[in-house]
């Protein structure tokens, strides 16, 4: 079970951090991930981790601006987003899959198993 948390309303140029926070099972052999969709759009893949090896993944557009990190001890996923735009307003969703570190598969939501409930950003101009 994925439990995101974190979005609000701020100013472009603010940050937020949103957290998903896995329980019901043990995702060390998982990828994380978080995906996007915003209003009349197609989900979009945002970021990834490989939950043992730490290695991320990015979309072009928000690489610099956005980190994704997990807490092992706390079994959470965060997204921490700095310098947001506009462009980044959209419903934020965390999941879970057993898949390669390949790129085509971390960057298709088919290939994730688990999904959490959805955190809505917004940003105003």
């Amino acid at each position: 079970q994925l439990q995101a948390s974190g979005g609000g309303l701020v100013q472009a140029g603010a940050s937020l951090r949103l957290s998903c926070a896995a329980s019901g099972r043990t995702f060390s052999s998982y990828i994380m991930g978080w995906f996007r969709q915003a209003p009349g759009k197609e989900r979009e893949f945002v970021a990834a981790i490989v939950w043992s090896s730490g290695n991320t993944y990015y979309l072009d557009s928000v690489k610099g601006r956005f980190t994704i990190s997990r807490d092992n001890a706390k079994n959470t996923v965060y997204l921490q987003m700095n310098s947001l735009k506009p462009e980044d307003t959209a419903v934020y969703y965390c999941t879970a899959g057993l898949l390669g570190a390949v790129v085509p598969q971390i960057r298709d939501g088919r290939n994730y198993v688990y999904w959490g409930q959805g955190t809505l950003v917004t940003v105003s101009s």
